[in-house]
């Protein structure tokens, strides 16, 4: 019997599969969205979730449980760093990766990542401040459903691995991020264009009755008086 086996094993060992997790955070916090599979998503929903409401109460307490559910305060935000003499594709690489996060939460300076001549990270802001900071305070009127998972309508290649988004709430607007929408709204798009051409018809008929009756009584009285 599988007694207290539930939860996502996603093929993995408890360490490989708590690493994975607390990276694919760890990156969720950086960037507001990551691509990745759905039961990847599913398993990663409860967890951020999880440390985002311990943050949210803001104590040192919360701080060390939210620390230890990452394993450590990472340095976080290593993509901001632009060399001096970084090319203008790399440039707008970083700005395009920039402008996506500003639509989930602030973002830190780029002078505040530095490397040194060897290429590792020197300087770089921590992780935790920054969830405690900029991503917890966002969702401080919210009781819950901090994150969403939006199917992008196609499948891994290989493994044919359903592909989706998990992105933080609150950055709805824009285009559709998937390829297709869902059934229920596709027939409720068909039935409201059905009514719409409906209503068209019955009001073309109403308006094409009394025209088509004006002339046959206007002949009818020209021929009475001849």
């Amino acid at each position: 019997m599988r007694h207290r086996k539930a939860g996502w094993k996603l093929g993995r060992t408890s360490s490989h599969r708590q690493a994975m997790l607390r990276n694919m955070a760890a990156s969720l916090f950086q960037h507001g969205q990551i691509t990745t599979t759905l039961p990847k998503a599913k398993a990663l929903q409860p967890f951020v979730e999880k440390i985002i409401t311990k943050a949210k109460r803001g104590d040192l307490h919360a701080r060390r449980r939210v620390v230890a559910m990452l394993g450590r305060d990472r340095n976080a935000f290593d993509w901001l760093y632009v060399a001096k003499n970084a090319t203008e594709e790399e440039k707008d690489a970083v700005n395009e990766l920039r402008e996506r996060a500003e639509g989930f939460f602030n973002v830190p300076e780029s002078s505040q990542v530095e490397r040194n001549r060897y290429g590792e990270l020197r300087k770089a802001p921590k992780l935790v401040r920054h969830i405690f900071e900029n991503v917890a305070p966002r969702f401080e009127d919210r009781a819950g459903g901090y994150t969403r998972i939006v199917k992008l309508g196609y499948r891994r290649l290989g493994d044919q691995a359903e592909v989706v988004v998990i992105q933080f709430v609150g950055n709805e607007e824009g285009p559709e991020i998937g390829g297709r929408g869902s059934t229920r709204r596709r027939q409720a798009d068909r039935r409201t264009a059905y009514a719409a051409q409906l209503r068209k018809g019955a009001k073309a008929a109403a308006t094409a009755g009394p025209a088509a009756e004006a002339p046959g009584d206007d002949a009818g009285e020209a021929k009475s008086e001849g």
